[in-house]
């Protein structure tokens, strides 16, 4: 089967804050590796063609003041791209509290280094993702922009273990009123609002035609126990893992246990590539 993994991390890590690079290498046995992809996209990609992964979406956002990453992480995450167009979607964002200009850094963006989505990390940039409706300009700018070009956003639900995140802020409910307000911009509910809010994210991509689910950071083994009814909305859902975040060893190891659930290959298919190759058109 074609294979998408929608949601990896490969960000500069020189970026990151001593506290949560410990919580990283506390987990994770192969750093050095992890390194060597950030540093070099054509290690990267030979590891994607060794698993058979035809493409991959780059998470990227600034997060100064709790994760370390700040606003360059977009060139960075673009430069990625332009490197494998094919196999690489790049994300990068705005951070809603702080930052650049907000209307010349939208521009910058989508106009100039042609991101081809955008992440909101509620929990990681201390902002609700419907802040727009108390007056925040920067969110609301951000998501006319991405509307009116067509660029889809990814809005981190559930939580995080990484020190400082504020879990009050993975609500999926919030993107109620985003899909609501900006009836045309692609959303996607990352993480599909785990451990705590998966019967939300479940009502809302049923209720929203806009709103779509990233599985990604769900041990494939408890994707039906968190959504029995996955294969009824297999056409709005898009596979990730989340890798190298802690508990995912390997793409192909999550890939594998997908393949052993109890749905049609049909279903299987359109998660793992299909819905996605629909909304980033392959280049």
């Amino acid at each position: 089967m074609r294979i998408i993994d929608c949601h990896v991390h490969v960000q500069p890590w020189t970026q990151l804050k001593p506290e949560v690079r410990k919580v990283m290498a506390s987990r994770r046995k192969d750093m050095d590796a992890i390194e060597t992809y950030i540093e070099k996209p054509d290690k990267f990609i030979e590891s994607l063609d060794r698993d058979g992964i035809a493409r991959v979406g780059l998470i990227n956002y600034p997060s100064p003041d709790l994760m370390g990453f700040d606003h360059s992480v977009n060139e960075y995450c673009s430069a990625y791209r332009d490197r494998y167009p094919d196999r690489i979607i790049a994300f990068g964002g705005l951070h809603p509290r702080i930052g650049p200009d907000p209307e010349a850094e939208v521009v910058r963006l989508l106009d100039d280094l042609k991101l081809d989505g955008i992440k909101v990390h509620p929990p990681h940039q201390l902002a609700h993702a419907n802040d727009y409706l108390n007056g925040n300009e920067r969110l609301r700018l951000l998501y006319e922009g991405c509307q009116s070009r067509g660029v889809p956003i990814m809005v981190h639900t559930g939580t995080s273990v990484f020190p400082g995140a504020r879990g009050k802020y993975g609500d999926p409910m919030d993107l109620d009123d985003v899909a609501v307000d900006f009836p045309d911009l692609k959303i996607l509910m990352a993480h599909g609002g785990r451990p705590l809010w998966m019967d939300t994210a479940f009502h809302l991509v049923r209720r929203h035609r806009n709103m779509h689910i990233d599985l990604s950071g769900i041990p494939p083994r408890l994707l039906l126990t968190y959504f029995p009814r996955l294969e009824a909305i297999a056409d709005k859902c898009l596979f990730g893992t989340d890798w190298p975040s802690p508990g995912v060893r390997r793409i192909m190891e999550n890939v594998e246990a997908f393949l052993e659930l109890p749905m049609s290959d049909d279903a299987k298919q359109r998660i793992l590539a299909g819905t996605c190759d629909e909304i980033f058109p392959p280049r």
